[in-house]
């Protein structure tokens, strides 16, 4: 082994709003004393995960999914228990369904544009 995974760190325009929709999603807090305006943290110190970053990108250009000229970049997979009723709470906190599916995973989008999969058995 290289190294250990510090953080998974996305871009987006807004740090501490999309930090707050992913702390409510993966039930993780915001790690304050890393964090500011432009860098906001979800987790615990570094050696503790799952740890989340968020990073000012002002001009960000969103995924457009499934378009290949606007790709995903990146997804997370959310395991889920009842992927209805957990579609209704990430719907609530300002997900949008994407088109896509399939036997097991469902495709969304989160406030800022980016996919992320709900994923059931």
């Amino acid at each position: 082994m290289i190294g250990q995974l510090r953080s998974v760190v996305i871009d987006c325009p807004d740090p501490r709003a999309l930090a707050a929709f992913y702390g409510e999603l993966l039930g993780l807090s915001i790690a304050e004393e890393e964090t500011d305006d432009d860098w906001v943290v979800l987790g615990g110190p570094p050696g503790q995960h799952p740890r989340i970053a968020f990073q000012m990108a002002p001009d960000l250009r969103p995924p457009n999914w499934p378009d290949p000229e606007r790709p995903q970049q990146f997804h997370l997979d959310v395991q889920v228990d009842d992927v209805d009723a957990a579609e209704q709470r990430v719907l609530a906190l300002g997900a949008r369904r994407l088109p896509g599916e399939g036997d097991g995973f469902r495709v969304y989008a989160d406030p800022a544009g980016h996919p992320f999969c709900l994923v059931f058995e």
